[in-house]
């Protein structure tokens, strides 16, 4: 039962203390990645560098945040949560200091690649501890998790938008680097893991995992690489509109222009980050809770198709504040909740044991699409406008919304229908170590 306590641990060994702590960590370095985009004018200002080369830095960023889970994933299976958590948050402070003194491109991104580390290694942590934890509702577990990560820069948009004009992004990275990673450190301290009677693989339901998949059986599955590609075109328009939403509202006039909706008033910019953090992480939790009921592939396609229209939306609207503000609200709720379907997914296919190594090796797909990220750039300097970026992110998440019904779902059930047999394959009903 999930209520369930560590034998002979702490009192807050329990899931929701844990799903809390979690939480609270995403929240904590959220802004290494959702606040980069309030810093890249700034930069470019003082030193000129370029956009494209200062962008260079969030997609270091970005790759070694996930290329490295897998590994992290397997240190927290192997050593439980607390130490990886804990390097993480130091790392995390450690990079954000570097970015406040950092007067080289190559300063910058050597910044970046630490904070990429420190990063993964808290954001693959309270994932894969929450799909544990949580074995009969790991949509619900995974979206609020990865909430904390989508939502937790949403209360620090304006403070930090502010002290940029104020003490300059210098003294903004610094402080607000050493504040997350303290907080992160020790609650660290507090994580455990479950008991191993959650890891136990379920048989019989279809919604559950039938048996628990080492990292080599899931890499060798066409299920994972089909995720995998799924993965990689949906996270790419998130990312491009992440990292790029500061220049795209520049470049449509709109960097300060105020917008007023239900009564308040702010620039356009910082209302559509404030908005857009808020709805990323609500999606995330919702999406999961749709998903534990009327299935994950079902969620899939609608969720994607909406962010398919969405981009498109805002390539057609987008030069209006109010619509850009409103349209950044929908392209990133529809967008954020891969970070609770996959993982998720993922757990139900192959089960919980592994569940951090798997769930970080599927996790790595956000970071080959960081790779495009640097060509959006690219793209519009050469188009004069950001048109055919929008469209081929649109197309993408299309593509993505129609191979989770046609291709990812007959797929699944095949898959459960295969290992929930009497008959059970006994290679895959054990696990095997690597």
């Amino acid at each position: 039962m999930e209520t369930e306590r560590q034998a002979g641990a702490s009192r807050l060994a329990s899931p929701w203390v844990q799903l809390v702590f979690g939480v609270i960590c995403m929240a904590m370095i959220a802004n290494m990645q959702y606040g980069w985009t309030l810093f890249v004018n700034p930069i470019d200002e003082k030193y000129h560098w370029g956009r494209a080369a200062i962008q260079v830095a969030f997609t270091i960023f970005v790759v070694t945040e996930t290329w490295l889970v897998p590994i992290e994933g397997y240190l927290v299976d192997k050593y439980g949560p607390r130490p990886v958590v804990v390097i993480g948050g130091l790392l995390c402070a450690i990079a954000w200091v570097m970015n406040s003194y950092a007067s080289s491109l190559p300063m910058l991104y050597f910044a970046a690649a630490v904070g990429g580390v420190g990063a993964g290694a808290v954001y693959g942590t309270c994932v894969g501890n929450a799909l544990k934890w949580f074995p009969n509702r790991r949509g619900l577990a995974a979206g609020i998790t990865a909430a904390g990560f989508g939502a937790g820069s949403a209360a620090t948009v304006v403070p930090i938008a502010h002290m940029i004009k104020s003490s300059g992004y210098e003294q903004t990275f610094l402080w607000f680097g050493l504040g997350q990673g303290i907080i992160v450190f020790l609650l660290g301290m507090a994580l455990f893991a479950p008991p191993a009677s959650m890891l136990a693989p379920a048989k019989n339901a279809l919604k559950r995992a039938v048996y628990n998949a080492s990292p080599k059986q899931v890499l060798t599955s066409p299920i994972f690489w089909v995720m995998y590609l799924m993965f990689v075109m949906m996270a790419a328009g998130g990312l491009m509109a992440t990292a790029q939403l500061g220049p795209i509202a520049k470049d449509f006039g709109l960097h300060d222009s105020p917008v007023s909706i239900l009564g308040l008033t702010l620039p356009a910019l910082t209302f559509a980050l404030t908005i857009d953090r808020v709805l990323n992480g609500l999606t995330r939790p919702f999406f999961g809770w749709v998903s534990d009921r009327i299935g994950r592939e079902n969620t899939m396609f609608i969720a994607f198709a909406v962010e398919a229209v969405g981009i498109m939306m805002l390539s057609k609207y987008g030069h209006s504040p109010v619509a850009f503000v409103v349209l950044t609200g929908i392209v990133f709720f529809a967008w954020g909740e891969i970070y609770s379907l996959f993982p998720a997914t993922c757990g139900d296919t192959f089960g919980p044991k592994f569940a951090a190594t798997n769930a970080g090796l599927l996790y790595t797909a956000k970071g080959t699409a960081a790779l495009l990220v640097p060509f959006s750039s690219v793209i519009t300097t050469m188009t004069g406008s950001w048109h055919a970026v929008f469209t081929l992110a649109s197309g993408m998440a299309a593509l993505s919304a129609l191979l989770a019904i046609f291709v990812l779902k007959p797929m699944r059930n095949a898959h459960v229908q295969k290992h929930s047999r009497g008959d059970l394959d006994m290679t895959y009903a054990t696990t095997v170590k690597d």
